[in-house]
């Protein structure tokens, strides 16, 4: 299993988490993550290594902005 942890900003609330959540959830190769608007960071979870693009632009697609930790 591997993990990867980005950093997310514009995240408020338990709402944004959710956009954030399934957004990321729907790209290829995701099997779990964690999401916290709290601290601003996002742990996604695969069984290899995860496209860090994709997961970005997931993250974009729900509304707030992400790089990589």
């Amino acid at each position: 299993m591997h993990t990867t942890d980005f950093t997310v900003t514009g995240m408020t609330c338990g709402n944004c988490e959710n956009h954030v959540r399934e957004e990321v959830s729907a790209v290829a190769g995701v099997t779990g993550l964690e999401v916290s608007a709290a601290t601003g960071t996002l742990r996604v979870e695969s069984e290899g290594p995860i496209d860090a693009a994709a997961v970005i632009a997931a993250v974009d697609e729900a509304g707030y902005a992400a790089t990589a930790a």
